[in-house]
């Protein structure tokens, strides 16, 4: 999985968006925090809250497939209900409804936007993202700003949650209508942090997959992103290339279509 195969045969670059481009995890663990402050000084969250987090993402993806109609910001708000009931914890009104406002606020990572901008120089780039249309497009004019979205798609629009193969479908069928961009030649390159939402599906589909890991190489990173080691020894990932950080990403491209550029010069 070499960082240096070829990159500048694509058209499109598609994002998964949260943990990928906005920092969710830190986000999320965020907004969690007045139930972590109502926790025993001994518990485990109160040291760790990405702990919570991880819990409060079991309870939100059981939701993704059970109810795949319902809106990303009701999710996140009965996942937090659901993790306060778990650990007897009752909370107030207004701590559940910020939950269900956090896409759209939680921050980029810092190499994201300039990332995305030099990237926007050589592809169409396109979200793929299990949120809600409002919360995303208060990402987008907000912690996103400043880079460029050529397509937004939506659970909430698509009516299911990745890692169904629905979203992916929805896609592959968006990009080549709106961009003429066509999967199956090879055309479509996906980015994303998270192993089990988007890079198992990916190989499933035969859609070539960037892994922006954010740690997720080393089991203290694994976060929600899925257990790293054990999906590659069941043979469920396909990515062919793996970096860090968006800007590290955006680095590459660059190199690759400058020493493009060079030898056809020649």
């Amino acid at each position: 999985m070499s960082s240096h195969q070829d990159l500048t045969t694509f058209r499109a670059l598609s994002f998964d968006c949260y943990g990928t481009l906005i920092d969710w995890e830190s986000g999320l663990a965020a907004d969690l925090s007045p139930l972590i402050a109502l926790l025993p000084p001994t518990h485990a969250w109160r040291a760790n809250p990405l702990l919570a987090v991880q819990r409060f993402n079991d309870h939100s993806e059981h939701l993704w497939l059970t109810q795949p109609k319902l809106a990303y910001d009701a999710n996140l708000r009965e996942s937090f209900r659901l993790l306060a009931q778990e650990q007897g914890v009752e909370l107030k009104g207004d701590d559940l409804d910020s939950v269900g406002d956090g896409p759209g606020r939680w921050p980029a990572f810092a190499d994201t936007v300039d990332g995305l901008r030099r990237l926007g120089r050589y592809y169409k780039l396109i979200i793929l993202s299990n949120v809600n249309e409002a919360n995303i497009a208060r990402a987008v004019a907000g912690p996103l700003a400043g880079a460029r979205f050529d397509a937004v798609y939506t659970a909430e629009a698509i009516g299911s949650y990745k890692p169904s193969h629905d979203n992916f479908r929805y896609l592959f069928a968006g990009v080549k209508r709106e961009f003429g961009v066509d999967q199956e030649k090879g055309e479509l390159l996906h980015v994303a942090r998270s192993l089990t939402a988007d890079h198992v599906p990916a190989k499933e589909l035969g859609l070539r997959s960037v892994w922006i890991a954010r740690g997720g190489d080393k089991p203290e990173g694994y976060g929600t992103g899925g257990d790293y080691e054990k999906l590659k020894a069941e043979g469920k990932l396909g990515f062919e290339w793996m970096f860090q950080t968006i800007g590290e990403f955006a680095d590459e491209v660059e190199r690759q279509f400058a020493e493009k550029e060079r030898q056809q010069a020649e």
